[in-house]
């Protein structure tokens, strides 16, 4: 399978990416300048999603492995059903994935005849490899997804090998079952390199949430790196 191109990560690119797939012209994506309370102060409110890019170490893979163990042997609260997850199979296609799985899983507007609302109607009742099959088969995304990748400030790479990795934070209400009543909303990561969607915890403000969970799983305790970057879903 062809690798994509890696997308930049600059909202310039992320948006001409969702403007092509359908978002509507009142939502938009930002950069998130860092994790301190008058740099988040700054950020477009209300925030819908959180896409992060971050470099893929050593330490970085350990963690993501012991973690996937950890689930696999404890569980993980359950996630809300109607949450758009989708198994990356597509190598560099990170960016469109964050990207989707941002949009998709917020309240923004979608036009009804895009691309994407298309593509997130025709997800519905499929499995999440059975997604990843239906975005490999939609040529539109990929070009979608180069005509953006080739419209940043950077050269397009001419080796695609990457060692960095989008990932996406959405709030998702807590999945409903016995001694759930009132449960509120919980931060889900969804990530396509990983087995599904990830619980990271309560949500009480979904930026500040996701900043500290930022700072401690994917920061705290790997080398220092100029190559993280953050961007919120929210208004225009």
């Amino acid at each position: 399978m062809p690798r994509w191109i890696p997308l930049e990560s600059n909202p310039d690119v992320l948006n001409q990416w969702s403007r092509k797939a359908g978002l509507a012209h009142n939502a938009a994506f930002d950069d998130i300048y860092g994790l301190d309370e008058g740099l988040l102060a700054m950020v477009p409110q209300p925030v819908k999603a959180i896409v992060l890019l971050f470099p893929i170490t050593p330490q970085s893979e350990s963690k993501r492995k012991q973690e996937d163990e950890e689930i696999d042997k404890n569980g993980q609260p359950s996630i809300d059903p109607t949450l758009l997850w989708i198994k990356q199979t597509i190598p560099n296609a990170c960016g469109t994935m964050g990207l989707i799985h941002a949009i998709a899983n917020s309240d923004v507007t979608v036009s009804p005849a895009s691309p994407l609302a298309k593509f997130i109607d025709e997800c519905q009742g499929k499995t999440p490899e059975e997604r990843a099959k239906l975005l490999e088969t939609t040529p539109l995304f990929e070009t979608i997804h180069s005509e953006a990748a080739s419209g940043g400030q950077s050269a397009v790479p001419t080796n695609l090998d990457t060692d960095l990795h989008f990932t996406c934070f959405v709030a998702a209400p807590a999945a409903r079952g016995p001694g759930s009543e009132g449960a509120g909303l919980r931060v889900v990561e969804l990530d396509g390199r990983r087995k599904g969607p990830i619980d990271r915890g309560e949500c009480t403000d979904l930026l500040q949430d996701v900043a500290k969970i930022v700072q401690e799983i994917y920061i705290k305790g790997g080398p220092e790196s100029l190559q993280f970057s953050m961007m919120s879903l929210g208004p225009a």
